[in-house]
């Protein structure tokens, strides 16, 4: 090979490694241009988790390449709330119940003072229906809510919704809240050992349990407990609703009920005020769009898809005390479902 073609090859080479060179460094400052989204759930073994994944992909689509989102899991509800209120996070799972004492600074959030700001009404997504179960040996020694009164139930995991919204119906029905917590996978094992007499189950619209409540019901036989007539009426006249599921939809196997009757919670993915109008109304836009192929995803999505706009009506008035983040007043003023009545973050 003659010297010159030898010098032209080596200064071809060097080009081409300086360019490589460029380029592995624009890639990584391009990629760390893109804007972070938090989306904090409850624990990997929780509903709220499970379903995150399908939301993600569509969040991410509808944001165009701008912005990345990370779901970021925590051992309770409470907890993930908590961490977007700090800044530790821009999404947060939560439910009508959590809103109401987050706003009233009761029960967990007693005495607490966010870094960043409150949540607001921001999305609503889907209903859960909470009821009681208890192994099937044991089914004979309760009839009704009352005889769980004192004795160790798992109220789910602390901190989350459902484990709020049975602390309500023990208020209501002036039961003694006895909750022991344990680790959700043990459930059984629990269950038959008797360190638990009952568990608070479950449904997201009516078919849906979570996966933790599935391994159970593979692994023994349960039977669901309803509350008694006198207790329903107890129920109602404390403002809570009750709702019907059918065991055949939910459970695998027979549960001991032609009907199971639990009340009812919506659980939400809300933000702080702060988080921009366009992100917001981009994402319930994106949500409603896609709704039936959130349904396809999980069944859970069902009454979302049924009726988007209306969910998000229902959420609110659950709360009207609570402000409404921008975003969602302006989905909600095109799609004609505005309450003069309603306040906006902000306003």
């Amino acid at each position: 090979m003659s010297k010159t073609r030898a010098r032209s090859i080596s200064v071809l080479s060097i080009a081409a490694f300086a360019a490589l060179f460029a380029l592995s460094a624009v890639t990584p400052a391009h990629a760390q241009e893109r804007k972070s989204i938090r989306w904090a759930t409850s624990s990997v073994d929780s509903y709220g988790y499970k379903v995150a994944s399908y939301m993600l992909r569509i969040l991410e689509e509808a944001l165009g390449s701008e912005y990345v989102v990370t779901v970021n899991p925590y051992p309770a509800t409470t907890g993930a709330m908590k961490a977007v209120m700090d800044g530790n996070g821009e999404i947060g799972y939560t439910a009508d119940v959590g809103m109401t004492q987050l706003h009233e600074g009761t029960g967990s959030f007693k005495d607490y003072k966010p870094v960043k700001g409150l949540l607001v009404h921001t999305w609503y997504a889907y209903p859960m229906e909470s009821f009681m179960a208890t192994s099937a040996a044991r089914a004979d020694q309760f009839k009704c809510w009352r005889d769980f009164s004192g004795k160790p139930v798992f109220f789910t995991t602390a901190g989350f919704m459902n484990w709020l919204n049975f602390q309500r119906i023990f208020n209501a029905l002036g039961g003694d809240f006895k909750h022991v917590q344990i680790d959700p996978k043990s459930q059984a094992d629990a269950l038959q050992s008797g360190s638990i007499v009952g568990a608070v189950a479950y449904t997201t619209a009516g078919r849906s349990l979570a996966s933790y409540w599935r391994e159970t019901e593979i692994r023994m036989p349960v039977k669901i407990i309803n509350p008694c007539p006198d207790e329903v009426q107890k129920l109602k006249a404390a403002g809570l609703a009750i709702a019907e599921v059918d065991p055949k939809e939910a459970f695998s196997k027979d549960v001991g009920v032609s009907k199971i009757y639990g009340v009812p919670i919506l659980f939400a993915y809300n933000v702080r005020a702060d988080m921009p109008e366009a992100i917001v109304y981009k994402m319930l836009t994106a949500f409603n769009k896609n709704r039936d192929d959130l349904v396809k995803a999980d069944p859970g999505f069902t009454p979302m898809a049924r009726d988007f706009v209306g969910m998000q009506v229902q959420g609110i008035n659950a709360n009207p005390q609570v402000p409404l983040h921008p975003g969602l007043a302006r989905f909600l003023k095109e799609n004609k479902a505005w309450n003069d009545q309603w306040k906006i973050s902000g306003g």
